[in-house]
């Protein structure tokens, strides 16, 4: 079977594992949102005014503003992310979640989807409520930030494509530790959220910009500063692009380990 085989499904079917995911979630979301939440605060406030206030000015901005679209960006990675990774596996490989779903008219391509549509669901839940917080601290100098919001949309249907396809290919849940570790936590560091990459040497700048993190963080700084141009369509384009290949990825991977 190829691992690029254009999938078929049902929206509803794909909607039915949405629904049934935000029904259990309904019951923890108090114990779960909290802590994704206050992270990103924690590092808006820690970071924006402790090293801002050594920092005054970066690229024309302050360092609190300048800091925002890329925490923004990590919101809807992060809240994705953790949906399709030990979430995901535990209801395929312990709760044995998805061999009951598929005992009902919903197939395994459904359920993938069904999967992505939830995490990128998290992505934006937590992407949205951080933009409100930004708010007051006058981090959103412009009104095309708004568009950052639709934006955190695509970023957060990238990392829920990217994490479902190491699910399909992780052996153990142990894997997840390298995943977060010399996957997720360098892209957070080295993506330009924090500092621009053009302080950082050569060989540095050029892992950063083959990083999916690196270029959701210049669209949604390019859409809050209202910077139009290529540069910033080709971000975008980035974005789509890896979002299409590992659609087809997780949803052809994650049959072949269900379908037996």
């Amino acid at each position: 079977m190829s691992i690029f085989r254009i999938p078929r499904f049902e929206w509803s079917m794909a909607a039915a594992v949405w629904l049934r995911n935000l029904t259990v979630y309904k019951k923890t979301y108090k114990l779960n949102i909290l802590p994704n939440f206050f992270e990103p605060v924690f590092f808006l406030l820690s970071m924006g005014f402790g090293v801002g206030a050594y920092i005054k000015n970066v690229d024309g901005q302050s360092y609190l503003a300048y800091i925002a679209p890329g925490l923004l960006a990590s919101q809807a990675m992060m809240g994705a992310t953790y949906e399709v990774t030990y979430n995901c596996f535990v209801k395929m490989n312990f709760g044995r979640i998805y061999d009951a779903i598929m005992a009902t008219p919903v197939n395994v391509e459904e359920v993938a989807l069904g999967e992505i549509l939830w995490s990128v669901t998290r992505g934006i839940l937590y992407a949205w409520i951080f933009f409100v917080v930004l708010v007051p601290f006058g981090a959103v100098p412009t009104a095309t930030a708004l568009l950052a919001l639709p934006a955190s949309v695509l970023v957060a249907a990238m990392f829920a494509t990217i994490g479902l396809t190491f699910t399909a290919l992780c052996p153990s849940i142990e894997m997840y530790s390298y995943y977060f570790t010399i996957f997720v936590s360098p892209m957070f560091l080295f993506s330009g959220i924090f500092f621009p990459l053009s302080k950082m040497p050569p060989w540095v700048q050029g892992l950063a910009r083959v990083s999916p993190l690196y270029h959701a963080v210049e669209l949604c700084r390019g859409l809050f500063l209202g910077a139009w141009g290529w540069a910033l369509l080709g971000h975008l384009g980035v974005v789509l692009g890896v979002t299409a290949v590992c659609f087809l990825l997780a949803v052809n991977l994650i049959r072949r380990k269900l379908v037996h």
